[in-house]
């Protein structure tokens, strides 16, 4: 196999950095010989995931030379593949996007990726990864930037526009997609979980095939089949959705009636997208107490495998669930890969939307690169949502890209979910101000 250079960006972060060394380890046959240099400004939390990846090469042999620093930029010479998972404050700064809203009467069920608190997350998080590709342009030109971090459409879009760098954005939220298809086909236990267990999702990969297109976090099932015989399973699935509870997925079921497809991603995600999304939620958001406690026990866990061989070894044997590893082994090795999701330029993958959007597709992975393939257009209803959401987008780098303060205006007025010209005037003014030390600069209005 062949050996490469792999330069993990926010590894301190205990989710991302020790999911995905982990995941590396558990792939270690593809990468024998290879450089892991984990990268993080937090030098506690950096040293505790690079010493438990230090324990993980020791238990399986050494596979890979492991290395930290601080300053990514000092990592990016020679540079195979750039993984990003970074964020400022992630947990109380997505609060306040989801708290800001409501005083204008804004009736949201996410802020994270779409509607208002999409916007203010992006303009936070797109100059942080457009950053890297542009260093990665000086050091690493012919490296791939691996994506994590959200609003996944929008950061990807800000790097694609502004660098020639190649890159990929992977989200987990397919598994979402075969979680609640198990569900209905009575095949798999109800659970509103939003992040399915990586077993399950494993599971039910081996009984049918699901094909999904759209946009991240707002994709649609167009094609769902019995794995073996290729049985369409959908007319099944429509069937044994009316015997569903009532209130299992009501937004997803009211789309499914009116637009013709099921969405791939949960009422949460999708729910970002559409101004009566309110209708069918509790309008209590994201967990974000429990998110906390549950980052302090990983926390907890990691303490104990740097000490303890069993717990080490249980985050060796346990996957993540990404497939941003799986992309660079396809990557590296030629090994003509299909996955089934992955955020890429469209260039005529999914017709009805303008070339340079980011859409989200099934695709073909080899050293020839990432290979979408060509998916039927979708419903008309569905193609036209999406293509104000790719307008929206591209108001919104524009804004995060220059402090351009007359973009993100109109991309509020393009936003189903904001009412009227005065309420996004006062909620930018809101965001600016609140998220100021985390933006660019912004002027009055900018450029067009």
């Amino acid at each position: 196999m062949s050996k490469t250079k792999i330069v993990l960006v926010g590894a301190g972060s205990t989710s991302f950095g020790v999911s995905t060394v982990a995941d590396f380890f558990q792939q270690r046959e593809q990468f024998l010989g290879s450089t892991l240099v984990l990268c993080d400004v937090n030098e506690e939390k950096l040293a505790r995931v690079k010493r438990l990846a230090e324990r993980m090469n020791d238990a399986t042999g050494k596979p890979f030379s492991i290395a930290s620093v601080t300053d990514y930029r000092r990592a990016l010479e020679g540079a195979g593949f750039v993984f990003v998972s970074i964020e400022v404050q992630r947990l109380e700064r997505w609060k306040l996007d989801w708290e800001i809203p409501f005083k204008y009467g804004i009736k949201h069920v996410l802020g994270e990726n779409g509607g208002p608190g999409g916007l203010a997350h992006a303009l936070r998080t797109i100059p942080l990864v457009l950053g890297i590709a542009r260093e990665m342009e000086k050091s690493a030109p012919d490296a791939y930037l691996i994506n994590y971090v959200n609003p996944l459409t929008r950061v990807c879009l800000g790097v694609t526009r502004y660098t020639k760098i190649k890159t990929v954005g992977m989200c987990h939220q397919i598994n979402k997609g075969f979680s609640l298809v198990g569900q209905v086909l009575g095949l798999t236990p109800l659970t509103h979980a939003h992040f399915p267990e990586a077993e399950i999702a494993r599971e039910m990969k081996s009984k049918f095939d699901l094909k999904q297109a759209g946009l991240n976090h707002v994709t649609w099932i167009q094609d769902l089949r019995e794995q073996g015989t290729g049985r369409d399973l959908y007319p099944e699935f429509r069937a044994r959705l009316e015997q569903m509870p009532a209130s299992w997925e009501p937004l997803s079921r009211r789309l499914f009636e009116t637009f013709g497809l099921f969405p791939a991603t949960g009422d949460g995600h999708v729910g970002e997208y559409f101004a009566y999304a309110h209708e069918t939620s509790d309008l209590k958001g994201y967990d974000f107490e429990g998110r906390a406690r549950e980052s302090l026990e990983l926390d907890a866990r990691v303490e104990h495998a740097l000490t303890d061989d069993a717990r080490r070894d249980e985050f060796l044997q346990n996957e993540s669930g990404e497939r941003g590893v799986n992309i660079a082994a396809a990557l590296l090795n030629n090994l003509n890969q299909y996955e089934l999701n992955v955020n890429v330029v469209n260039n005529g993958a999914l017709p009805g939307l303008p070339d340079w959007a980011i859409v989200e597709v099934p695709a073909v992975v080899s050293g020839a690169g990432v290979l979408p393939l060509r998916m039927p257009a979708l419903p008309t209803g569905i193609t036209a949502m999406l293509n104000q959401q790719v307008a929206i987008q591209d108001r919104v780098v524009q804004a995060a890209v220059h402090g351009d303060r007359h973009a993100a205006l109109q991309a509020l007025l393009l936003d189903p979910l904001v009412p009227n010209v005065q309420v996004a005037q006062a909620l930018l003014d809101e965001f600016l101000e609140t998220h100021r030390e985390y933006i660019v600069p912004f002027s009055r209005r900018g450029e067009n």
